[in-house]
């Protein structure tokens, strides 16, 4: 499919990219979507709740009632998970949530969500920019020239542009990334994937080996 190029002023160069079909026009794997998405949402957890075992907590450990006859549940100590205050049974401890994702199912699943903004006709292509120093006001008259208020815009660079990021990082409903490191997640939760020139390239090549 052929998307026309803009400037950052909104108005079409006269150029169109064509974007590959191997990529943005490929049925959609929705399992390959969903262990991609939570690959990228398990790697954002700490992993650091934790809660004692009854081995873990001070306390006396002289049993308080006999074994039988009390009517109720048998305990021990005053630690037992039974009593108010006693331990938890087989509560958190800290982990590690990642896990292995073939890199191939990683790349069907970028596919995929590219695949499923394509047919939307939610991915736009703009001309390479930065800006001379960050200015929030800069990157605010973009989103005023290409009608992104409002909607939730992935902008997808070639490289990581620092000046740029910190003109974007203010701005809510706005995220920016290199294309190195676009993800499923990303894609799936814009609204609007704002795609920079020489990003085309970036993904292209990471997508396609």
């Amino acid at each position: 499919m052929e998307v026309s190029v803009l400037n950052i002023k909104g108005a079409e160069t006269g150029r169109k990219v064509s974007l590959n079909d191997a990529i943005y026009a490929i049925e959609p794997n929705d399992h390959a979507l969903y262990l991609d998405v939570k690959l990228y949402l398990a790697n954002q957890r700490q992993g650091t709740a934790k809660t004692k075992e009854r081995s873990e907590m001070s306390g006396s450990t002289r049993k308080l009632g006999r074994q039988k006859g009390g009517g109720g549940a048998r305990r021990g100590d005053i630690n037992s998970p039974v009593l108010v205050g006693g331990a938890r049974v087989f509560g958190p401890t800290p982990r590690d949530y990642s896990f292995k994702l073939n890199k191939k199912v990683r790349q069907l699943a970028r596919k995929s969500a590219l695949s499923y903004k394509a047919q939307e006709n939610a991915i736009m292509v703009v001309e390479d920019f930065t800006f001379e120093a960050p200015k929030t006001k800069s990157f605010i008259e973009i989103l005023n020239n290409l009608n992104l208020n409002g909607k939730k815009a992935l902008f997808v660079m070639p490289g990581a542009d620092k000046v740029v990021y910190l003109s974007a990082r203010n701005i809510q409903r706005v995220s920016m990334m290199p294309a190195s490191a676009l993800n499923a997640y990303k894609v799936l939760n814009a609204d609007v994937i704002v795609m920079a020139e020489g990003a085309l390239e970036v993904i292209e090549g990471n997508l396609t080996k």
